[in-house]
């Protein structure tokens, strides 16, 4: 562990340094952050699983900072032109721009026009224009027309190359360039002339000027997304010419003659405009790029989360209906625990229009399996089928649930749907896991890359190797504060608990599937590769309902259970009795069981824990959402009307409305409340149901303007 590191980290974090120390320590040890974050509060002074997991990311980025501090060292000793001075100020640097500054001049170069004209020995030449001191340029130039070097103008020429090259490499003048475009500059888009209708969806950026640091994380993204697909010229700049004119005067001194003064005003020009500009543009580009993908990518990541901790169907069978015209409608039907009990399919819609045969087939099945709900996708022929639905006579009550489908194909034709269900199709697959998600959105959902869920925005523009790790840390957060079911839990749910992966994850399916179900969690240490540090990483966070031990099936970590049984028997009972007991529970004094190791924090969350055993933190089954009946498309709508939704997604500008349509709704930030607001998350969330106001329909382009201004809300569990 480097201490200069944890300094650093507590610093900028505002953490102890007592708890950034802790941390790292548990990190390097192999513990993960939901182990840490939940079963070593008292040696990180209670830190969340967001503090634990910015001190890992900045502890990781720090690590490759010195190491690149190592490699440019060792680059200029090699060169011979490491210094005392220079080793300092790369010691003591902590940001890359400034690093990379530095090392500027000594850094291997493919071939350019300076080194050219240094082969060609003008060189020299160079060092006397810098100086400033010749009383004839002419006269000085002459001794160096020979060889290559055909004239004058050929020898000005190459060594203004070289003189180019070194105020490029100067540090001081790339810094004041950046600080420039750091503060002024200013990013503009047009339309590339005759993609004016190709690029519709970008019709806002066809004429766009912003200054750079007030471009919103959407907009940025979406002019270079409109880039990257040819429909948009963007461009970044500052005034150039008063940029020239400071770096002059930075490189031009008071000695220089006319002659060499126009040739230092040149060279600098030259400079700016071919080596300094477009090396800091991209860099400040590339710095605005990241700062847009990381608020996209937060936006995204709390998407994830509020959909992966939606509520679960408990104790339903679900019949999943996947909506279709031509092809029919594949419909599955679900136990409460999303085992098969039978596939089929039917063509209520058109062109077929088998309504009759279509409504015996599935009340056949609402009665034969006793189904509670359907699961009805919301694509294509959705509200259709939802209106021939509605309409059936059930031979028991039953509530239809629209579910979103985003992703299903993608589960339908993966290797987790085909290993799952290696005899049934496609569509009957992608039908299952609509079903599913209904019953249990995490245990589903996590079989699929979270950015096919379908709840975020420019997923496939941001840094993809941040985005994974921001969603891998997200459904990880998700799965480990629910807790995990082992013997109910799929390989891919459980390769998210704590201390497990993949590997180990197929080995507890495999031993699973062998031996029956996990009678107690120190079973658990019989499974292939599972040693005593996975166990003690994932044990807290598996559940094992009906198990001998009670508190196998509770939060309580397996190296608390004598706690637990000493606080029972303390007062007189066992430990199944005390949990029988709430209202001891309630009034247990902890503070004799404080020890060094385990606190009030550690104590109170046992007490949690104990009064609600196998508890879901998730909220509980929620009444589906009612669409208006007489809306089937877009053309159904217009400005003024009121309807009720269900918010789908939420972007830094707004959100998305489901209407019960194929075309979502947009509720600009602007129109969620009649004060301002600045975050969407102030007052909507995932799967929230809302009432709107349609403001606008753009019937050609499928946009609708919602607001939520002087709307009368419905009342949120």
């Amino acid at each position: 562990m480097n201490s200069e590191f944890v300094s650093i980290i507590a610093e900028e974090l505002s953490i102890p340094r007592k708890s950034v120390n802790a941390t790292v320590k548990l990190l390097e040890d192999g513990a993960t952050i939901p182990f840490i974050s939940r079963y070593r509060k008292e040696a990180t002074g209670a830190l969340d699983e967001n503090a634990i997991h910015n001190i890992e990311r900045r502890y990781r980025s720090l690590e490759a900072l010195e190491k690149r501090k190592e490699a440019i060292l060792a680059s200029m000793e090699e060169q011979g032109k490491l210094t005392d001075d220079l080793r300092r100020r790369i010691e003591d640097t902590r940001e890359a721009s400034t690093l990379e500054d530095i090392y500027m001049p000594f850094r291997p170069k493919r071939r350019t026009r300076a080194m050219i004209a240094a082969e060609k020995g003008l060189e020299p030449l160079a060092r006397m224009i810098m100086s400033q001191n010749l009383d004839s340029l002419d006269k000085a130039v002459k001794k160096f027309i020979k060889g290559d070097v055909a004239d004058a103008e050929a020898a000005v020429g190459g060594a203004s190359d070289i003189i180019a090259e070194w105020i490029s490499d100067s540090e001081k003048a790339r810094s004041i360039v950046r600080a420039r475009y750091m503060r002024n500059a200013v990013i503009t888009s047009k339309v590339i002339s005759g993609k004016e209708e190709e690029g519709r969806t970008y019709e806002n950026y066809f004429d766009y000027t912003s200054p750079l640091r007030l471009c919103t994380s959407h907009r940025l993204l979406a002019v270079l997304r409109g880039q990257k697909e040819g429909i948009l010229k963007v461009n970044v700049s500052i005034d150039d010419d008063e940029m020239i004119e400071r770096l002059t005067r930075m490189f031009l001194r008071s000695t220089a003659s006319d002659e060499v003064a126009a040739v230092i005003r040149s060279t600098v020009r030259d400079s700016y405009r071919r080596l300094i500009k477009p090396s800091i543009e991209t860099e400040i580009m590339n710095a605005a790029k990241g700062k847009a993908d990381d608020s996209a990518i937060a936006i995204f990541a709390d998407n994830v989360r509020q959909v992966l901790m939606g509520s679960p169907l408990v104790g339903k069978r679900v019949l999943a209906v996947d909506p279709g015209f031509k092809n029919g409608c594949k419909i599955a039907a679900l136990d409460s625990q999303g085992n098969v009990l039978c596939t089929d399919q039917i063509f209520p819609n058109a062109p077929v229009n088998d309504f009759h045969g279509a409504a015996f087939k599935v009340c056949s099945i609402v009665d034969r399996f006793e189904i509670d709900a359907i699961a009805l996708g919301n694509g294509t022929a959705s509200r259709e089928t939802e209106n021939f639905l509605n309409q059936l006579r059930y031979p028991r009550p039953v509530r239809i649930y629209i579910v979103n489908e985003s992703g299903a194909s993608i589960y339908s034709t993966s290797e987790v749907g085909v290993r799952e269900f290696p005899d049934l199709k496609d569509l009957d697959r992608g039908a299952i896991s609509l079903g599913r998600r209904l019953i249990d959105p995490m245990a589903e959902l996590v079989k699929i890359e979270p950015k096919h869920i379908g709840v975020g925005q420019y997923q496939h523009d941001v840094d993809q190797t941040k985005l994974r790790d921001a969603l891998d840390f997200t459904v990880g957060s998700c799965v480990n504060a629910v807790g995990v079911n082992v013997n109910t839990a799929s390989r891919e749910l459980l390769s998210y608990v704590s201390g497990i992966g993949p590997t180990l994850a197929a080995n507890i399916v495999s031993y699973r599937a062998e031996n029956g179900d996990f009678t107690s969690r120190r079973e658990l240490l019989n499974v292939s590769r599972m040693g005593e540090k996975a166990f003690q990483q994932c044990a807290g966070f598996l559940r094992i309902p009906g198990a001998h031990n009670i508190l196998d099936n509770t939060g309580v970590h397996p190296e608390r259970y004598d706690l637990v049984e000493a606080i029972a028997s303390d007062r007189g009972t066992t430990v199944d009795a005390l949990v029988k007991d709430p209202k001891t529970l309630q009034n247990l004094d902890l503070s004799p069981y404080v020890t060094k190791e385990v606190g009030l924090p550690t104590l109170t969350d046992i007490v949690l824990e104990l009064e609600k055993p196998g508890r879901d933190p998730r909220a509980v089954d929620e009444e589906p959402v009612e669409f208006d009946t007489g809306i089937h498309d877009i053309r159904d709508l217009h400005a003024g009307m009121e309807l009720q939704g269900v918010v789908n997604n939420i972007t830094a500008f707004g959100c998305f409305v489901n209407l019960g349509i194929h075309e979502n709704g947009l509720i600009h930030i602007s129109q969620l409340a009649d004060r301002f607001v600045s975050s969407p998350l102030e007052v909507v969330q995932m799967n929230q149901k809302v009432r709107v106001r349609v403001m606008d329909v753009d019937y050609m382009r499928g946009r609708i303007a919602l607001t939520m201004k002087d709307v009368s809300q419905l009342p949120q569990a």
